[in-house]
């Protein structure tokens, strides 16, 4: 299990009007990402700031979402893979040895690229996890209603809790995925390139849908559109590759963490203004 304890503030940074910082909710401390022998990911240390959306960006190949997934110890299901350094939420080591990587993945819940909705009902996909975290059933009306509100998808499935998921539409199948993982009650939820194989009108939904959230949840955002990561994020991150002196081959590091305007507007490195204004990527 973990243990919750509350993050501190720096007392000057809260005196000081002029930043606006939230909390910081989780950690990535000199993380680099393993497969086998092979360094996907190296050295990144970024903050995750409480109800923001923060965004990662880069390339095909730069490790975004390797290193999305080991934020919630997705990565210890794919055989060879291993975290070196320290990701903490909340303060604890999320790599801890007392760690339970189950209760890791409730708090800190993931809407994968593709829509995953299970062969089952409606109903049955939202209480899924509830049912095995142990939610009595006679919650689990009140709870379906919550999630599919929070997920702006209650006034179109309403009438169908029953139906089977497949027959959603694609957008309201991740809009459906986004439920199910709120029905956990997470802190955190991670999105990998979530939009990506939806249309301009349900990846319009999906954008509108995180920026209601973020009021409730922290939210971690890769995508490969930039314009989608200046409308919605709040912080970007910037992701390349460079050739790793150990390995010789391209490994991914992070370039550039700043609040979103400036990633777009005035980048500290030449690499980040080149990838955002086109010049390569």
């Amino acid at each position: 299990m973990i243990e919750v304890r509350d993050m501190t503030v720096d007392d000057s940074a809260a005196a000081d009007p002029a930043i606006d910082d939230n909390p910081v909710l989780m950690e990535v401390e000199d993380v680099s990402v393993f497969y086998g022998t092979f360094r996907a990911v190296r050295d990144v240390n970024m903050p995750v700031r409480e109800h923001e959306i923060t965004a990662m960006i880069g390339p095909s190949g730069c490790g975004k979402s390797t290193l999305l997934r080991s934020l919630n110890r997705m990565n210890d299901l794919i055989e060879g893979a291993r975290v070196e350094g320290r990701v903490t939420y909340r303060g604890i080591d999320l790599y801890g040895p007392r760690v339970d990587p189950v209760e890791v993945r409730r708090r800190i819940g993931m809407v994968f690229q593709k829509p995953n909705p299970f062969p089952k009902s409606i109903e049955e996909n939202i209480t899924f996890g509830p049912r095995i975290a142990g939610i009595p059933k006679s919650e689990f009306p009140e709870l379906v209603e919550r999630s599919l509100r929070s997920a702006a998808l209650w006034d179109e499935v309403k009438d169908r809790l029953k139906d089977s998921a497949l027959g959603l539409s694609g957008g309201q199948q991740q809009r459906l995925c986004i439920a199910r993982a709120i029905a956990t009650t997470p802190d955190i939820l991670l999105m990998d390139e979530p939009c990506s194989a939806l249309d301009p009108i349900a990846t319009g939904r999906i954008e509108d849908l995180m920026q209601e959230l973020k009021s409730d949840y922290t939210i971690v955002i890769v995508t490969h559109n930039m314009q989608q990561a200046a409308r919605v994020s709040d912080r970007c991150a910037f992701f390349t590759t460079e050739v790793d002196s150990v390995s010789e081959r391209r490994t991914g590091q992070l370039v550039e963490y700043d609040r979103t305007e400036r990633i777009f507007s005035n980048p500290a490195d030449e690499r980040t203004e080149n990838y955002v204004t086109g010049r390569f990527g």
